[in-house]
């Protein structure tokens, strides 16, 4: 049955990841279902010869790139995905997809869509259509977000219309096909080495959050000193945090470097950042430590990365990580490393 099923798709991509393929409505929706989250699966047509559902994955540390086929046209209602983002980017067909956001009407070199685990979603494929879907883990971009924002970790809402002819499209596009291409690469039996994995989350977090508009997305540049109304003093002052975050902070070599006062500094950052100049530095050494260690290599520990980064009570470190991120330090280590 699988191979009467795959034969009906051409140029099927991760061939060799298959995980389902099926001609039974329930069985793609259990199998599929096990594999993203619980949802409803309908044929459009009540008697739907046509129907066949194929689904490869390949899954890396905190994220999968799949190959999802459905034949004929199906319902398809997930509401909230909670555990994770979903990219869709269509090879064939069309798919129709319905948030509280907005809907969206994907095809194959125009629209991709991007679904938020917060923001109810029901779609409908048409016309056999066949998507690569980019899963991210939901605690990754949230992390990411908190600490490219200065704020504690949350939910983070991204428009859902991803136009693939738009700069943020097409990096995103690339991103996933370097990622089928490199799973095909490797095979089922080989595993990705922690180092290229992070390298990878890395570039996708950051094509995310960076290219696509979301809920974080004007703290983000804000904290990230981006924003056109931050007057230049305040953003060299952040500049210069940023470049020596891990050295103690003092501020009066900071008053010289952009210009203006102590206390005029103080005011600056209060009325612009919302925050005082030591907690900026704080947040900007978590942000650090959590990209470090997402991408630590065997061996490395929590204690020797947070000294580089110019942690010197790692009780008070630990407790504002926790408070930051909803998880120690370690545990971050444990879970990418």
């Amino acid at each position: 049955m699988g191979a009467a099923v795959a034969d009906r798709h051409r140029d099927v991509r991760l061939a060799a990841f298959g995980r389902v393929a099926t001609d039974s409505v329930d069985a793609a929706a259990e199998a599929i279902g096990r594999i993203f989250c619980p949802h409803e699966l309908k044929p459009v047509r009540r008697s739907a010869p046509d129907f066949c559902a194929l689904h490869n994955c390949a899954a890396f540390d905190g994220f999968s790139i799949n190959y999802v086929a459905y034949g004929g046209s199906v319902s398809i209602d997930p509401g909230c995905l909670e555990r994770f983002f979903l990219l869709q980017i269509p090879l064939r067909g069309s798919a129709r997809i319905a948030t509280a956001a907005r809907e969206v009407e994907s095809s194959p070199d125009a629209l991709a869509s991007l679904l938020s685990p917060t923001i109810p979603t029901r779609m409908t494929w048409d016309g056999d259509c066949a998507q690569l879907i980019l899963l991210v883990d939901r605690r990754l971009v949230e992390q990411r977000a908190a600490a490219l924002s200065g704020k504690p970790i949350g939910a983070v809402e991204f428009a859902p219309a991803i136009d693939l002819n738009h700069a943020c499209g097409r990096e995103l596009r690339a991103q996933t096909s370097h990622l089928v291409d490199l799973a095909e690469h490797l095979g089922p039996q080989r595993r990705l080495a922690p180092v290229a994995a992070a390298e990878l989350r890395e570039a996708l977090l950051g094509a995310l959050l960076h290219g696509q508009r979301h809920t974080r997305s004007e703290a983000m540049q804000v904290f990230g000193g981006h924003a056109e109304t931050l007057p230049r003093p305040l953003q060299r002052a952040r500049d210069c945090l940023h470049a020596h975050a891990a050295e103690p902070l003092d501020l009066a070599q900071l008053a010289e470097v952009t210009g203006i006062g102590i206390r005029a500094l103080q005011l600056g950052f209060r009325r612009h950042f919302g925050t005082s100049i030591s907690q900026m530095l704080l947040e900007i050494r978590l942000a650090h430590l959590n990209a470090r260690l997402g991408n630590a290599r065997p061996g490395e520990h929590v204690i020797d990365i947070a000294f580089e980064l110019g942690f010197t009570h790692l009780s008070r470190m630990a407790r504002a990580y926790s408070r930051k991120f909803g998880e120690t330090p370690s545990a971050t280590l444990r879970r990418t490393s």
